[in-house]
């Protein structure tokens, strides 16, 4: 693990200063869940439903006090164990690499774990106490509510839990962003690489929506019949039946209608960005024809246009990119035939029997567009070949002829240079091997059979046919049909057999020739 220099400018916060203010942001939306859920519904459901003496509803008032003791201390407890992963790299002046990394999931989780520290310390914290407590004042016979009521207060005080959840949950994501900024600029501060979930769903907008659109519809009719549970209990029954029974089914009907509700709301959210999640997808495979079907009529109208937008720009820019790569290929291969009137327009011949070859061979586009590229740069590494060696009209010294041989490898060093690295790196073994033989007496590395890079194998015959189809200052090109015999000759031993018979079927029904025997008699 290396580290870069850390930098002033590493955030733009103060991470001491960050940390603080995520703790009052905290706090104030804890307190704010609290007010809203937890007092409203103690405050004004319990204690203006509940016909009680005014020395009970102070005992209960002490009750709630004590059990809101112990929940703070559990949960402040388990709070500050949750945060302390992210404290330590905000408290820290150059944190590990784990660190960050373990604080910035922890930070992207924190709005589920404010959910369970409400259904945990939050809730239990509270509610055990609570029950405890009431349970000894009515057995002592210190308040005079039937026990029946503990259940209700309990399916009460969940139902507010679910209230606060939900309400911490929706605060807490927004607070959080801050120092998820703040994390991911310092790791790339410190380390270089940007940080991020990659995609990772830790909470569907399916079920943000399906449980937040169900509570908000179905808790405040629940809570009301609790409510309205007290405050009639101790009316006679006939007077209150019919009331009940009218109170359940609309109870039944509001809660059927939220999950309706909710289902089609969510629904309606992640109908489009499914579309543009498959779009992704696809343009992720490199398929830049990909376009979002443009249906709808709210605001993912603007981020569908604006997507294909965006892969339209894309597939622009790679067809341009791709048109200058091409004129690079063919200004490389240009630039070395000019160096030898003889030899002009030699690699793009050899590049068009390369595609011949591979596409009788029924290779895939992108592979036959490789053997192309290759090809039109097999002999790159003759530019560092002297011309008095290269242009020589005459017979080779031996010393001459090596400094030939070792144009494959100039070839294979001169494009590894190229950046970014990997540019040319499927284009090497073909430059580099095209001069291998399949009996293992070819050069520079003698290696034989399947051993020799497809490609080239598939270089060699079309750089052989070439080579002995074209005219040189010292003979005259062969015909075709005698290029085609010494391929053949050469099958299994400087060829690669298969391939040959290949490009060997491919000339003969190009020359209209049927079989060896009419070319052996020249009809």
């Amino acid at each position: 693990m290396i580290k870069k220099t850390n930098s002033a400018a590493a955030s733009q916060y103060n991470p001491r200063k960050l940390y603080a203010a995520f703790l009052r942001t905290l706090l104030r939306n804890y307190l704010f869940g609290s007010m809203v859920a937890v007092l409203g519904f103690g405050g004004i459901i319990i204690f203006n439903t509940l016909n009680i003496p005014m020395d009970e509803l102070l005992l209960l008032i002490l009750v709630l006090f004590t059990a809101l003791l112990f929940m703070l201390a559990s949960e402040l407890f388990v709070f500050f164990r949750h945060l302390r992963p992210i404290a330590n790299i905000l408290l820290e002046e150059e944190p590990s690499q784990e660190q960050l990394e373990e604080a910035y999931i922890r930070t992207h989780r924190f709005p589920l774990l404010a959910v369970q520290r409400t259904f945990g310390p939050h809730f239990l914290g509270m509610s055990i106490p609570g029950v405890l407590f009431c349970v000894l004042l009515i057995y002592n016979g210190l308040i005079s509510i039937p026990y029946h009521y503990l259940l209700v207060a309990g399916a009460g005080a969940l139902m507010v839990a679910s209230m606060h959840a939900m309400i911490e949950f929706f605060l807490t994501t927004t607070a959080i962003r801050p120092i998820a900024t703040y994390i991911q600029k310092k790791h790339a501060s410190l380390y270089g690489r940007d940080l991020s979930l990659g995609g990772k769903v830790l909470v569907s907008i399916r079920t943000k929506f399906l449980l937040g659109a169900f509570l908000i519809g179905t808790l405040p009719l629940m809570l009301f019949t609790l409510a309205s549970q007290l405050r009639y209990d101790g009316l006679p029954s006939d007077s209150t039946g019919d009331y009940w029974q009218w109170a359940g089914i609309i109870l039944v009907i509001g809660m059927a209608f939220s999950l309706l509700g909710a289902t089609l709301l969510a629904r309606n959210i992640q109908d489009p960005i499914q579309t543009i999640q498959h779009a992704m997808s696809s343009v992720q495979e490199g398929k830049l024809d990909t376009r979002a079907d443009d249906v709808y009529s709210d605001e993912f109208s603007k981020l569908v246009a604006g997507f294909n937008h965006m892969v339209g720009g894309l597939k622009e820019r790679e067809s341009r990119n791709n048109q200058l790569l091409q004129s690079y290929f063919i200004t490389l291969a240009a630039a070395l035939d000019a160096r030898d009137a003889y030899t002009a327009g030699h690699s793009e011949r050899v590049a068009e029997y390369s595609v011949q070859i591979a596409a009788a061979a029924a290779w895939p586009k992108e592979r036959i567009e490789l053997i192309r590229k290759s090809a039109l740069l097999h002999d790159i590494g003759k530019i560092g070949v002297r011309d008095a060696v290269l242009l020589k009209d005459g017979r080779l010294t031996e010393e001459e002829f090596d400094q030939i041989r070792q144009h494959p490898v100039l070839g294979e060093n001169i494009l590894k240079q190229i950046e970014p690295s990997d540019a040319m790196a499927d284009l090497l073994p073909g430059v580099r091997s095209h001069h291998e033989r399949y009996d293992g007496k070819g050069y520079p590395d003698g290696i034989a059979g399947g051993s020799i890079p497809l490609l080239g194998r598939v270089i060699a015959i079309a750089d052989a046919f070439d080579a002995m189809t074209s005219d040189r200052p010292y003979r005259k090109g062969m015909t075709v049909e005698r290029a085609l015999s010494i391929l053949e000759e050469g099958r299994g031993t400087q060829w690669d057999p298969e391939l040959t018979d290949l490009f060997l079927t491919k000339m003969r029904d190009k020359q209209g020739l049927t079989n060896w025997n009419e070319l052996q008699s020249g009809t």
